[in-house]
């Protein structure tokens, strides 16, 4: 069962690194998502970031956002272990 869904954006910068392989392999209770578009135009053209679970997480690099991306996992796993 999947715990954690990330939503990306497949017009953001965050669309270009390949969250599913990295984060559903690190996170197995995690699921990635890619989306046509998440309604935060203005957000998705300035800076990469993704939706955790519906929580908007973002970075001034792909890398920094990759970071808060698995922050923001292991603070919605902890709920359920």
């Amino acid at each position: 069962m999947r715990l954690v869904i990330v939503e990306v954006c497949d017009g953001n910068l965050m669309a270009r690194v390949d969250l599913e392989e990295i984060i559903e392999h690190e996170y197995p209770e995690a699921a990635v998502i890619e989306n046509s578009c998440l309604n935060f135009c203005g957000m998705c053209a300035k800076r990469p970031y993704a939706m955790v679970n519906g929580h908007r997480v973002f970075g001034q690099t792909a890398e920094e956002c990759l970071d808060k991306i698995r922050t923001k996992i292991e603070e919605e796993l902890a709920v359920f272990h």
